[in-house]
């Protein structure tokens, strides 16, 4: 097998184009497992990293850091989190969170993995030089413990890949909300992150799910994921918060989830909520600057419960799989998958993302050597 070669889109730098390389197929050690690459998902995370947005990314690197795949090859019994065995042939999705040490104080201690200081992303934190540790490209490298999942027959891969990071993050999100039967939630933002959290929210029993973003496609996408109501960004900021009052009893939001990495979305989001109510920030993944914030007014005398949210574990990709399954005949997360390109236009994939001209980009790859 290590005489095979695969291609891959490698991003060389910040700013530069993507371009193909061919990398050879991995000496598989056991517990190590090879898939051929069916979906990769473009996420918002991939223009941060081209933007250079993120610190410590070891460029070159593969891209890609929520995939799926069919296994090709694997080196002596695997198993999933239940015990399972897996096989060649098997369509998975795996945790791309990788080499977290559970024996940390964050691991062991605060239960917080995301913070762990060894923690290793696919797509992110591995250089091209590592091998194939990124979804842009034919064949990627399960390393020993990477947390496979087995996609059940019910979920087509398409689906999946069509809510991915933006799916996993936003369970994330909604976890730390603690949304009630009956509450009223707004979103704030109307990317993968946010369709996700409109989508989990009214799941989650909301009575009115008001999401507030641009442009009007994206608006109009939210209302089939569940949203009750809409908000367009052309309106005043003050206006906004007239109408989120007017569609709550004069309250505000009893949760707002802020999903669209536009730093004033917080202070908004602090002014939508109501008074004892919740914020989860989760859309501030890369630093865009600072915003005034009056802790008073906006915090304290509103008895405000903020929270932060960044990353996401095994459980939230586990759920993940089986809410998708669970759901795919009723939220339409397959056609979030609809703007798809083969490997060899990664680079117009990623721009079409930057330029918000798609709500989202999948890396839709054949799979096997050339």
């Amino acid at each position: 097998m290590r005489s095979m070669r695969y291609t891959a889109a490698v991003m060389p730098a910040p700013h530069e184009a993507i371009r193909l390389e061919r990398f050879p197929a991995p000496e598989l050690q056991p517990g190590a497992v090879l898939l051929e690459t069916m979906f990769s998902e473009v996420c918002g995370t991939d223009v941060h990293l081209h933007r250079g947005k993120l610190a410590g990314v070891p460029y070159p690197i593969i891209p890609g850091h929520v995939s799926v795949g069919r296994i090709a090859a694997m080196r002596g019994p695997v198993t999933d989190v239940e015990g399972q065995p897996l096989g060649e042939g098997d369509v998975v999705t795996f945790l791309d969170v990788h080499e977290t040490c559970n024996r940390c104080w964050y691991c062991l201690v605060a239960k917080q993995t995301t913070r762990c200081p060894s923690r290793r992303v696919y797509g992110i934190t591995y250089s091209a030089s590592e091998g194939l540790l990124g979804g842009w490209s034919q064949a990627i490298w399960m390393k020993p413990g990477v947390k496979l999942i087995r996609l059940p027959p019910s979920l087509a891969p398409d689906t999946f890949i069509g809510g991915g990071c933006g799916l996993v993050t936003s369970l994330h999100a909604v976890d730390l909300a603690r949304i009630q039967l009956g509450d009223t939630v707004v979103v704030l933002g109307t990317g993968p992150v946010g369709q996700s959290a409109v989508a989990l929210a009214a799941a989650s029993g909301a009575v009115e799910v008001i999401a507030i973003g641009d442009p009007a496609d994206r608006r109009a996408y939210a209302l089939r994921m569940g949203a009750t109501s809409v908000i367009g960004l052309e309106i005043p900021p003050q206006d906004r918060a007239a109408q989120v009052r007017a569609l709550t009893g004069g309250r505000g939001g009893d949760v707002i989830i802020e999903a669209s990495g536009a730093p004033q979305a917080v202070p908004q989001a602090l002014d939508l909520v109501r008074d004892g109510g919740r914020v989860v920030v989760v859309g501030q993944y890369t630093d865009h600057g600072e915003v005034p914030i009056n802790p008073h007014a906006q915090i304290n005398r509103k008895h405000v419960e903020l929270r932060g949210c960044w990353g996401s574990d095994y459980s939230h990709f586990h759920r993940a799989v089986a809410l998708a399954a669970r759901w795919s005949g009723r939220i339409p997360w397959r056609d979030l998958a609809a703007a798809r390109y083969p490997l060899e236009r990664a680079g117009e994939a990623l721009a079409a993302v930057e330029r918000r001209e798609v709500l989202k980009a999948v890396i839709a790859v054949e799979g096997g050597r050339r």
